[in-house]
């Protein structure tokens, strides 16, 4: 009874919230709110009762924290996983990533052995630890919205209510803790900081960025073509590139020895979240259909191969669209090109989870959305608010 209980009060909770979030926006996109300062009292009131609350809607939590036992211990993330540590299965991580190294980058390794030595053997304080490296993410894109916005000609008012005070934020951002929260601050802060003319500063912290998950790393090349200038010559953006490289590889080798890991140790990691086949990826969900056809068909068992199929054709689109993205600005700013970039890798990836859509939707939202753009956002995020639900 008590299960079901607290399962109700999950579902309606975030039904609620879902509901608030629709009515402020009638109020935000029709100009009756005026300052950004209403929408975010508004986020930290619906944020406060979810800070005590343990973590909802994903256990990755528990594994950056047995991630970080496994550092203290003296075993390298890159190599093995989580199973190295004795006890790691009472400790709340999912089984299914116990054996798999970790895709994160160096500076997430050293936040997570941080928290690790200090939250010694409580999995449940180490959740909280987290939770408020997520809250930090989700003040940066705070703090960034407003500048961004007005950099764009949008209103910081509707731009706030799209970007950071959504339903999808909440749940996997502040309930669910995830790294990607720290991520996207630091995407956002990097642009603000461009777009200001830092353009060192700028590759620094996006190569942080880069530190805590590795899809950061499309945010180079705009931020070079932002220091180039708009309409700079084919050479003067690949000078700019170059020395982009070269100050985020400096950045990458100081956090990875600082981490006691290789410089490069995650990239042999970044398939571990694509072991994992998911429905919520378009490429994934058309190779099990055609595998799931095939077999049908009595032709056999060919999902794996077809799956394996239309994910290589995915990534080679992706690819593509990556390079056009950069090379071709089209009249779009260098935030847009990011934003469209983050659509790119969770539409033709290999693996979607419903908080990779905030990989995109707070730059979406800066740089301006057309009224039946807003109507699929909406319609987008209260769907996966369903999904989560």
């Amino acid at each position: 009874i008590g299960l079901a209980l607290t399962r109700s009060f999950v579902v309606v909770g975030a039904a609620l919230i879902l509901q608030a979030w629709l009515v402020v926006g009638i109020d935000a996109l029709h100009g009756k709110i005026q300052q950004i300062e209403t929408i975010y009292f508004s986020l930290l009131a619906w944020l406060l009762p979810i800070l005590t609350a343990p973590p909802l809607f994903s256990r990755d939590v528990y594994s950056y924290f047995m991630q970080g036992k496994m550092q203290l211990a003296g075993n390298n993330p890159y190599e093995s996983g989580v199973s190295v540590v004795p006890g790691w299965f009472q400790s709340g991580v999912d089984p299914l990533w116990g054996d798999a190294p970790t895709p994160y980058g160096p500076v997430f390794l050293l936040i997570e052995k941080a928290i690790a030595t200090i939250s010694q053997e409580s999995s449940l304080a180490a959740s909280y630890l987290f939770r408020l490296t997520s809250i930090l993410g989700v003040a940066l894109i705070c703090l960034s919205i407003p500048y961004l916005a007005r950099a764009h000609g949008v209103n910081p008012v509707s731009a706030a209510w799209i970007g950071v005070m959504n339903p999808l934020v909440l749940m996997h951002f502040v309930a669910g803790s995830h790294n990607d929260a720290l991520m996207v601050g630091l995407v956002c802060i990097a642009m603000m900081i461009a777009l200001r003319g830092h353009f060192v500063a700028a590759v620094i912290v996006a190569t942080l960025a880069l530190g805590i998950k590795p899809v950061a790393i499309v945010l180079l090349p705009f931020l070079a073509l932002i220091a180039a200038g708009s309409g700079a010559s084919l050479m003067r953006r690949a000078k700019y590139g170059a020395i982009a490289g070269m100050i985020a590889l400096s950045t990458l080798f100081i956090t990875s020895a600082l981490a006691e890991t290789g410089p490069f140790g995650w990239i042999g990691s970044l398939a571990t979240p694509g072991t994992v086949k998911s429905w919520l990826s378009p490429t994934t969900a058309i190779g099990m259909l055609t595998g799931g056809t095939i077999r049908l068909l009595g032709f056999g068992n060919a999902l794996d191969t077809s799956v394996g199929i239309t994910r290589l054709i995915g990534s080679i689109l992706l690819a593509i669209v990556l390079v056009l993205l950069i090379i071709r600005p089209a009249g779009r700013s260098a935030t847009r090109g990011v934003a469209l970039s983050f659509v790119a890798l969770v539409v033709l990836g290999p693996v979607v989870q419903p908080w990779y859509l905030l990989w995109s939707i707070p730059l979406l939202a800066v740089t301006g959305l057309s009224h039946k753009q807003v109507r699929l956002m909406v319609i987008a995020v209260a769907a996966f608010t369903v999904h989560g639900i």
